[in-house]
């Protein structure tokens, strides 16, 4: 990404979007396999890493490589320019995180699918993460280790080599009778050297059995040791080394279900505050709960939530004013939120209006009873903020995202695909969504592949 730039003080310059890199580009007539798309994806608050989850459980790692710079220093001297490289990863390891269930109590089959990966916090050179699928939070742990070969014998006499031969053979049998005299030596290691490296992933903890309902949220706390995992009714805490034991701090189900008017969307810890978090929920609102009020929170500190006053209500407000994503800005006071159509950011000191939305589907809008026809209505798109909390983004249909710019006075709107060429355009036609198991009404868990620009 290349800064433009506009002339205007005090505006960040528009960005210019350049294609980088793919991993796992088909051939020509390839046909996709359900268990390889992709359904969850996170960089690491280093930007050095990438970890991806896919419809068949597994969890593939890359590791970015144009930081490591092996030019002789002599040379980068004789250079009067600063030379720009375009960020590159490599494929770095990948293992098998989730596999298919069946809850037997409730005849229910459990997919591996995983629905989201967060990173947690390195030491000594490991690489810590959680991955979950609908019921099951797992927490992995990948290091290198070495493997280590015998390189010298102290013994290489082939008499001795027999004998150790045949003591093997024979050490296992009931009648093993030592030789007359007995082994003139044995054959031993004298040194071994560790020739190369393997990365080893292990699952540390695994956290089941605490959710009723499909996970759509886990989130890391900023202590380093807890995180918390939301499905459509109920957002639990649980200790990185406890795994028999969570906490249940929301719950929003009610007596009667027949009284259910609203789901948890997504849940998000404050990215410096550990008491703080914020849940999103099907009615469009944002809550905001301090843990130092009650065990139990019941009740919020904030509820950030923008009332139609056009009166110009229909069928299909409260659906597409059902909140799918929320993220955290890094600043800690922003809270950028997705519905079906806009893009939101919130300020943590504003509750009865966002201070910006972007428009992502408007176009759709005469739409809306087609997409309510195929279930488009009910698709589920992420987003996120860039590190300086400059530009926004979040995915659409047709392999496109789009990018807007926050600073006020900014009119930085972009529509890029994910593509060798991001700024060609494509008519935008959203297609019919293959049908996975709900536990709602309302198709409330529908879900679509997404794309997600890397801003940096």
């Amino acid at each position: 990404m290349t800064p433009v730039s506009n002339g205007d003080v005090g505006i960040p310059p528009s960005l210019e979007w350049k294609f980088s890199q793919v991993f796992g580009e088909r051939a020509a007539g390839e046909e996709v396999q359900e268990v390889d798309i992709i359904s969850a994806i996170e960089f690491d608050k280093t930007g050095e890493h990438l970890a991806t989850g896919d419809r068949g459980g597994r969890v593939v790692l890359f590791e970015r490589t144009d930081g490591k710079d092996h030019t002789i220093r002599k040379d980068l001297e004789k250079k009067d320019y600063l030379v720009s490289r375009q960020p590159e990863f490599r494929y770095k390891t990948e293992f098998q995180s989730h596999e298919p269930e069946f809850d037997y109590l409730k005849s229910l089959e459990i997919e591996e699918k995983i629905n989201k990966v967060r990173w947690c916090q390195t030491a000594n050179g490991a690489l810590f993460l959680l991955s979950t699928n609908d019921k099951t939070v797992k927490y992995w742990k990948v290091q290198e280790k070495k493997i280590k070969k015998i390189c010298e014998m102290n013994i290489d006499s082939p008499d001795t080599a027999s004998n150790g031969r045949s003591a093997g053979q024979n050490g296992a049998a009931s009648d093993f009778v030592f030789p007359p005299g007995g082994f003139p030596s044995l054959r031993l290691p004298l040194q071994i050297v560790g020739h190369e490296t393997n990365l080893v992933p292990r699952c540390r903890r695994v956290y089941a059995h605490a959710h009723d309902y499909h996970i759509n949220s886990i989130s890391n706390n900023s202590d380093g040791e807890t995180f918390i995992s939301a499905d459509d009714l109920r957002i639990n805490l649980w200790n990185l080394e406890i795994c028999n034991q969570s906490f249940n701090i929301v719950d929003v189900k009610p007596v009667n279900m027949e009284d259910l008017t609203e789901v948890i969307t997504s849940a998000e810890f404050h990215p410096t505050h550990c008491n703080t978090l914020a849940y999103s929920s099907s009615k469009g609102t944002i809550r905001l709960i301090d843990m130092r009020q009650s065990a139990l929170c019941d009740t919020h500190a904030k509820i950030f939530e923008e009332h139609d006053t056009s009166g110009s209500r229909s069928f299909f407000t409260e659906i597409i004013a059902s909140i799918s994503d929320i993220k955290f800005g890094n600043d800690g006071r922003h809270i950028l939120s997705r519905d079906y159509m806009t893009l939101k950011l919130w300020d943590l000191n504003m509750e009865s209006s966002p201070v910006a939305t972007f428009q992502v589907h408007e176009y759709l809008r005469p739409k809306l009873c087609d997409l309510y026809e195929n279930d488009s209505i009910f698709d589920k798109f992420e987003c996120c903020i860039s590190g300086d909390g400059l530009r926004v983004a979040t995915g659409s249909y047709s392999n496109l995202f789009r990018v807007f710019g926050c600073v006020p006075g900014s009119t930085e709107a972009r529509t890029l695909e994910a593509s060798k060429n991001p700024s060609r355009r494509q008519v935008q036609t959203p297609s019919k969504p293959s049908r996975s198991f709900t536990n709602l009404a309302r198709s409330r868990r529908r879900e679509a592949i997404i794309c997600i620009g890397n801003l940096t």
